[in-house]
């Protein structure tokens, strides 16, 4: 899978730069602690943004010193719109502490209200800041100074049918408090939130869902964080410690934190893992998948993949490393560079009838005479292309391609619309296979 390389540069500069995706969903640089709200009819990502440190004193540790902004439509192609809170640009924030972590940001009264946690100038520990914009990627404000009686992480607002705005926050457990009217001011003291899981817990999303409260948190149940979930009737408490929503990270990533949200009549969750930085788990990327609520409003858990949510354009590269399914024996994917992972993966075939599928892809009304394949080989083979089972096209991939070449073939595809592709290994054992495209 081939990020591109310039999305980085422009959109560091505030240019607004398409990219797509599976899972992880944002490429070109790592992203964390993803905040996803619905604004103006598209789908907004707030997520953390981690960073190679600079300083000595965070080389082993989570390093973050601004914020950008993410919008997609379909939840596939992903517009960066640049970084909108710096480090920098915040008065009371301690400028080389870089420690602007986990956010959110809502929307009320004709105002986008961004909430994000930092370490103060002269203190200790972390406070929570509000920034003030008129459109959702902003250009955004920061107050002056940062909530008074809000010391913690990870700010979640959820604001009620009734109007009143609530604050979560996690500092010395989970907490919650009225906010004013001006969304800048407490208006209760702070709440601890009790009866739920004993242990580490951190990261608080509260959102309501057909009439309840929802409470939801990384929580560390064994080594590494879990994504737990509680209810209630009240919005401060107490609430009912329900189950798991997704169990702890198969990469072995320490922190997982995480949103939820109903777009387009489905619900998401949206988390992160460390799949471009496998050896250091403080530099993770967001993924996305499908949720589903159970009858009773219960949760059903969550099974992370690579495929991810949304439907791919069979124009489009079709990165067959984010597989729906993956053969037992046969086939397997690595980073195409070892050096720059964000140069993606590659599946890797090496004995005959291995195969990988990957599902939802548009083929829309037109007719496709050709399609297009990356590949590497040293011993050559050929890769079967089929469509809902039926076989379109054969890549006869040469031997000693020993650089990544792309081979055009015919292809015949039948059917219109949506379908569920699968590439096998037909003839041969050894091919590398980056992406497919139809022409």
């Amino acid at each position: 899978m081939k990020s591109n390389r310039l999305f980085a540069l422009l959109a560091g500069l505030g240019f607004v730069v398409g990219i797509q995706a599976q899972n992880p969903i944002i490429t070109g640089q790592f992203t964390a602690d993803p905040t996803a709200r619905v604004f103006e009819g598209k789908l907004y990502l707030y997520p953390s943004h981690d960073i190679p440190s600079p300083i000595e004193r965070l080389k082993e540790w989570f390093c973050m010193a601004d914020y950008h902004v993410f919008s997609s439509e379909n939840l596939v192609d992903w517009t960066d719109h640049g970084m909108i809170l710096s480090q920098e640009n915040v008065p009371w924030v301690d400028s080389e502490s870089y420690s602007m972590w986990a956010p959110d940001c809502v929307y009320k009264d004709g105002k986008y209200y961004f909430y994000f946690p930092a370490s103060p100038k002269g203190k200790k520990g972390f406070n929570v800041g509000v920034a003030i914009a008129d459109k959702p990627y902003g250009p955004f404000k920061p107050l002056p100074e940062p909530i008074k009686g809000v010391g913690g992480i990870d700010p979640c607002v959820l604001l009620d049918t009734d109007g009143q705005a609530y604050l979560y926050w996690s500092g010395r457990g989970l907490n919650v408090a009225k906010l004013k009217d001006n969304m800048t001011e407490l208006a209760s003291e702070p709440v601890l939130v009790a009866d739920v899981e004993d242990g580490f817990k951190e990261g608080p999303f509260a959102f309501k869902h057909n009439g309840k409260y929802y409470l939801t948190y990384p929580w560390v149940k064994d080594k590494t964080e879990c994504l737990a979930y509680a209810m209630s009737d009240n919005p401060m408490g107490p609430f009912e410690y329900k189950g798991i929503i997704m169990e702890q990270s198969p990469t072995g990533c320490w922190t997982n934190h995480h949103s939820l949200v109903e777009y387009k009549g489905q619900w998401y969750l949206f988390y992160h893992h460390n799949d471009y930085s496998p050896e250091f788990d403080k530099n993770r990327s967001v993924r996305a998948d499908s949720l589903t609520f159970n009858p009773d409003g219960t949760i059903q858990l969550v099974t992370p993949t690579l495929r991810g949510v949304g439907i791919t354009d069979a124009g489009k590269a079709i990165q067959l490393d984010r597989y729906s399914a993956i053969s037992q024996e046969g086939a397997s994917i690595d980073y195409i560079n070892q050096a720059n992972k964000f140069d993606g993966w590659k599946v890797l075939f090496n004995r005959k009838d291995a195969w990988v599928s990957y599902n939802r892809v548009d083929f829309g009304n037109q007719e496709w005479q050709k399609v297009d394949a990356r590949v590497l080989s040293s011993a050559g083979g050929t890769l079967g292309v089929y469509a809902n089972e039926k076989m379109i096209a054969e890549i006869e991939v040469p031997a000693s391609v020993s650089e990544w070449k792309t081979l055009s073939v015919p292809v015949e595809v039948a059917q219109a619309g949506i379908q569920d592709l699968r590439v096998s290994l037909v003839k041969g054992n050894d091919v590398q296979l980056d992406w497919i495209r139809f022409e």
